[in-house]
């Protein structure tokens, strides 16, 4: 008999509520220090996770969870970007 496959848990950062890892977006902050979205979860980099609901974002932007989580402050404008693409993904 097989063992059911464990589905990887993450938090994220707007509502702290735990989901499955492939419900949420990926923030990532590279190497060489750009924050961006990650929508293939595949960047190289330091990952965080949020909702794929604009709220949730805005959430960890007031909270600045995002800016503990990489331990940097994040410009006005990479928030913007990121709302950007989280509404045309959800298209």
């Amino acid at each position: 008999m097989m063992k059911p496959k464990k589905v990887p848990m993450r938090m994220c950062l707007g509502c702290n509520e735990m989901k499955p890892k492939k419900e949420l977006v990926r923030v990532v902050k590279s190497p060489d220090g750009e924050i961006s979205l990650d929508l293939t979860s595949k960047k190289a980099g330091r990952g965080a996770y949020v909702c794929h609901d604009v709220e949730c974002l805005k959430k960890a932007k007031k909270s600045k969870r995002l800016e503990r989580a990489f331990e940097c402050s994040i410009p006005h404008q990479v928030y913007e970007r990121m709302e950007e693409e989280i509404v045309q993904d959800g298209e």
